[in-house]
């Protein structure tokens, strides 16, 4: 089936790259657990992990902090494709706007062109689901420590 208004098209191309950008957020991700499953095993090999408390709280925090840096680069990443769009002046207030979508904060003080505003709910959506993929890489560091 092929797009037969101007209006099933202006759909579409948002949808496009909306797709495209989690695809590749779904790479920095995968990148990000398996960054996630090489720590753990290393602590577990020099047998740090469950040697005390101090030393668990600092695998946790690691875990979260790999967490933490593969969620502000798909935010960078759907800053990237807003900026691209022509929606924002820069970077910065591309990069605002995208948090702001990825957190599902969404302050409503910058909204996008009509055209583009299907990339908001679509960023949060995919951001929702890596969420919780990284309470999933959280919780076995935790729970394999003697927290």
């Amino acid at each position: 089936m092929t797009p037969s208004s101007p209006q099933e098209v202006a759909v579409l191309i948002p949808l496009v790259l909306a797709l495209l950008t989690t695809l590749v957020t779904i790479g920095v991700h995968a990148v990000a657990l398996g960054a996630t499953v090489q720590f753990i095993r290393r602590e577990y090999q020099f047998r740090r992990a469950g040697a005390g408390f101090w030393t668990d709280v600092a695998i946790v925090a690691g875990v979260i902090l790999l967490a933490l840096i593969a969620h502000m680069v798909e935010i960078a990443i759907w800053a990237v494709l807003f900026d691209a769009c022509g929606e924002f002046t820069g970077l910065a207030p591309a990069f605002y706007h995208s948090a702001m979508n990825y957190t599902s904060l969404g302050y409503g003080d910058v909204v996008m062109s009509v055209s583009w505003r299907l990339l908001g709910p679509l960023e949060a959506a995919t951001a929702r689901l890596y969420q919780l993929r990284s309470k999933m890489m959280i919780s076995p560091a935790a729970g394999k420590c003697s927290m």
